[in-house]
């Protein structure tokens, strides 16, 4: 494992949002593709500007647990942007960081992802489950 390099985990070509997504979006894609983490990029589609995880969503059971139906959850949803709740300061690695330093930069900033940036550009996002599946294929 000391010799694997982020690339050759990593997946490629990740799901992402714009800026001015509305939340609605966001939650539709983690809901249905069970993703935890979004990046966020540019109008172009390739600058990562930021990411939204699940957990910048959770604002949706805050409002189930104050007794709003599905429907009005929807309607909180659809009257924000992704770029009101998206973390912009995102810890970014690139493609070819050795994993073990991937791994202790998740584990020591208590993170659930990378997003792989190469010149400026996203290729790639880097997760636990990612570790998850690296570990279930060698048998470790």
């Amino acid at each position: 494992m000391k010799e694997l390099k982020v690339r050759d985990v990593m997946s490629s070509d990740p799901t992402t949002l714009k800026r001015n997504d509305k939340l609605t979006l966001a939650d539709d894609i983690m809901r249905l593709g069970r993703i935890r983490h979004l990046p966020v990029v540019d109008d172009d589609g390739q600058i990562l500007v930021g990411i939204v995880s699940q957990r910048d969503l959770f604002r949706d059971a805050l409002a189930q647990a104050l007794g709003y139906g599905r429907h009005a959850q929807r309607k909180i949803l659809e009257t924000l942007s992704v770029k009101e709740v998206m973390a912009g300061e995102v810890v970014t690695t690139s493609p070819d960081t050795p994993l073990i330093e991937a791994a202790r930069l998740l584990a020591e900033r208590k993170i659930g992802c990378l997003p792989v940036v190469e010149n400026g550009r996203l290729v790639g996002i880097l997760t636990e489950g990612d570790f998850v599946a690296l570990i279930a294929r060698r048998g470790i």
